[in-house]
């Protein structure tokens, strides 16, 4: 059933405060404003209403005794709740602490020593208000859908190749962290280390959306373990990020007269059966040019499933992007290799550090950053993709 709670009102629409007002209640009061009907409203931009609506009707369907008899549609259901939760939870919490932050106010001005209470409660509404500010920023067409991510070692070498495989485990870390699902689709491992290129989905609220400014060139510098000289040594690799398109989807159409489909022996780690036949499939898309392979499985038959998704999904990203003209041309003149290129520097020598090339943004824990701690640059891209600001310096 829907909650019975009164109908939800702006998060503030706080009174006049004096000038000599102390720092906090200042600070308060501009907090409260952020979420005026002029400006972020709850219910238009949040649609707060309809959300509830929406997660009260699929709950009401998961309760029904034969909701598990059909498990594809049970599972779509359930990641739709979570889906849609993912934006009510934090949003319920800020309309809670809107109000408590209110009454605290109202208290601290006539009793000072409860001025820490309310800078803490400042600083934790703050934050609520920064995500939800930031999960209105996932307006595109696609960024409610699933992610794929494929990592391809460019220049480099052998530090290239594991390189990618590093990356590979960042993205990996990355979504355990936000309790994401992960399945590997395709996998081709080097012969001395490292890959040569994976595809994974990662699967949760907006995960393309999240994602989807990680496409591009990441450049790492360091002091090769693979040179017994112990020089210095600059690898590339390239992520290409699409969002995972459903198979009951109309409106991209692949036609079989466009598709060129051949079959080959899976490489790599796998296992005698994964080895001995040929159950691998590569696709190649005239139209567009796009070629996606998939050897993950030992049919031939789900390998081709999943090969099919995987051009859809690229086919979806190509559609969005010549919607974003000034993108796609930004996209078509970056070269996919080589110095100049890349869209984010990683630095493990002479210094540690990681600093994207586009928002300016920087981290002095290399570590961190490939143990999945991410969400600095993924806010930072989103925020500056929405202010049309111009690149970074770059970084050497």
């Amino acid at each position: 059933m829907i909650p019975s709670r009164p109908p939800p009102r702006p998060l503030f629409l706080p009174r006049q405060l004096p000038l000599e007002s102390a720092p906090w209640i200042q600070r308060s009061f501009i907090v409260q404003t952020r979420f005026t009907a002029g400006s972020s409203n709850c219910e238009t931009l949040f649609d707060y209403a309809g959300r509830t609506t929406s997660a009260a009707a699929l709950e009401s369907r998961m309760a029904e005794a034969d909701f598990w008899n059909d498990a594809d549609k049970a599972q779509a259901t359930v990641a739709e709740l979570k889906q849609i939760n993912a934006v009510l939870k934090p949003l319920n919490e800020a309309i809670a602490a809107v109000d408590d932050l209110e009454a605290l106010t109202e208290l601290v001005r006539e009793d000072e020593s409860l001025e820490a209470d309310l800078a803490a409660d400042v600083e934790r509404v703050e934050k609520l208000v920064d995500q939800l500010e930031l999960t209105s920023l996932l307006s595109g067409p696609h960024d409610a859908c699933d992610a794929l991510v494929s990592i391809h070692a460019r220049d480099g070498g052998t530090d290239a190749n594991d390189w990618a495989e590093m990356l590979l485990r960042m993205y990996s870390a990355w979504a355990n962290k936000h309790d994401f699902g992960i399945e590997l689709l395709d996998r081709q491992d080097d012969d001395v280390a490292g890959i040569q290129n994976a595809t994974i989905a990662i699967r949760g609220p907006w995960a393309y959306g999240y994602l989807r400014g990680e496409m591009g060139i990441h450049r790492l510098v360091r002091i090769s373990p693979f040179n017994a000289e112990g020089k210095r040594q600059t690898s590339f690799a390239a992520v290409d990020v699409s969002p995972e398109i459903g198979d009951d989807n109309t409106d991209i159409e692949i036609r079989d007269e466009d598709i060129r489909e051949d079959v080959f022996r899976a490489s790599g780690a796998g296992g005698q059966h994964v080895n001995k036949t040929s159950s691998a499939i590569r696709l190649t898309h005239f139209p567009s040019g796009i070629v996606v392979q998939c050897q993950s499985e030992r049919s031939q038959h789900k390998n081709r499933a999943t090969a099919i998704k995987m051009l859809r999904s690229r086919l979806a990203r190509l559609d969005e992007e010549k919607r974003e003209a000034e993108q796609l041309a930004k996209y078509k003149l970056q070269p996919k290799t080589g110095f100049g290129s890349q869209i984010r520097n990683y630095f493990l020598h002479p210094d540690q550090r990681v600093k994207d090339q586009r928002t300016g943004h920087y981290v002095g824990n290399f570590q961190s950053v490939l143990d999945g701690n991410l969400d600095g640059f993924l806010d930072a891209y989103l925020r500056w993709k929405a202010s049309d600001a111009t690149p970074a310096a770059t970084d050497g």
